[in-house]
């Protein structure tokens, strides 16, 4: 009975605002209905509706789109991410944190950050045209990261430090020592720096696609993987640190280099935590609503739309009458999706380790 008392609570309010809703929107769903007028049974006319309605189907397009690709690079991203970081090397804590940092900020913050970042005569757009100008700098950069890296790694291996060449913090101290010598070098005019090159690329007023993908929707993807890769790497990070150590020692004794043993043992033993990264990953992109809302009128509708955002245009649709059956079909559709997609996934990746 204590146990009942203890999860009444949380019962009464999953009852409320989720079974309730959620057989309303079942019910909603067969019924032309538009809050002002009496709920008139209509069969599947509404789900028959959806498929005649190009916002649907962009937003189907869109859905399917964002969350293939997202879903993949963020997850490749996040496990290479946290595999560089589950070393035991000096500075590591501090790394850890930094990169964590992006999933603090608020969705809303960071999407309106990006919103800037994306002008036609934003910053993306500055960095590239100042990439392509500095390629004499960049080469300097990259000459003397090698020179100062390689003479790094050396002195830590000698002073008995198990380091690589690619590791994360004399990487990154690396990097910003080769960085200061290729700036003091063309502030100086040693290096000569190649002639101006302005970018014009237009990220969001715009309707073009590459590959099939509208370019508004990648702008979008390039935000959503950003602030979402720390959180998947936190729990890749958990999940390779239970991964034994006596399972690499084994396979550096028999001549497995780095690689095989990336794919040999970190990624048969962390399948179950693959498997809850890629889940959320899918739920979460399929899902995605709050950066197309706010990007609004900054974008063509049609270029960023997703199923998500599609029910909420057609249940609050500004000084229009609401479509709630129409709304509660996509959602109906949006929540079958969902779960055929992870059912899906979970045939492709199974729950369980193998190592």
């Amino acid at each position: 009975m204590a146990a009942w008392s203890f999860l009444a609570p949380f019962l009464i309010i999953q009852g409320i605002f989720f079974v309730y809703a959620a057989v309303r929107a079942v019910y909603f769903s067969f019924t032309d209905y538009n809050m002002f007028n009496e709920a008139a049974f209509v069969g599947l006319q509404n789900y028959a509706d959806l498929f005649r309605e190009a916002n649907f189907l962009y937003a189907l397009r869109n859905t399917v789109a964002f969350s293939l690709i997202v879903t993949t690079v963020q997850t490749i991203l996040a496990l290479i991410l946290a595999s560089i970081l589950n070393r035991k090397m000096k500075g590591i804590g501090f790394f850890r944190a930094a990169f964590y940092l992006p999933s603090i900020a608020s969705s809303v913050v960071i999407t309106v950050i990006f919103l800037w970042l994306f002008q036609r005569r934003g910053f993306i757009n500055y960095i590239a045209g100042t990439i392509l100008s500095l390629g004499p700098s960049l080469f300097t950069l990259a000459f003397f990261f090698f020179i100062i890296q390689s003479l790094t790694v050396l002195i830590e291996r000698k002073k008995g430090f198990p380091i690589r060449f690619f590791d994360a913090p004399t990487g990154v101290l690396s990097f910003f020592l080769a960085s200061g010598i290729a700036v003091l070098g063309t502030m100086t005019g040693i290096i000569d720096p190649g002639p101006s090159v302005d970018i014009d690329f237009v990220w969001l007023q715009t309707r073009q696609t590459v590959l099939g993908v509208p370019v508004p929707l990648i702008a979008i993807m390039i935000q959503n993987t950003f602030t979402t890769i720390p959180t998947l790497m936190l729990i890749f990070l958990a999940g390779l640190q239970d991964v034994p150590v006596s399972y690499y020692e084994a396979a550096s004794i028999d001549g497995a280099g780095p690689v095989r043993q990336f794919f040999s043992i970190t990624v048969p033993a962390i399948r179950p935590v693959l498997f809850l990264v890629t889940t959320m990953g899918l739920i979460g992109t399929l899902q995605m609503f709050d950066q197309v809302a706010i990007f609004g009128d900054a974008v063509p509708q049609e270029s960023v739309i997703t199923l998500a955002y599609f029910v909420y245009d057609r249940m609050f649709p500004g000084a229009q009458l609401p479509e709630v059956g129409l709304a509660s079909a996509a959602a109906m559709f949006l929540a079958l999706f969902t779960l055929t997609a992870v059912l899906i996934q979970r045939i492709v990746i199974k729950d369980r380790g193998d190592v």
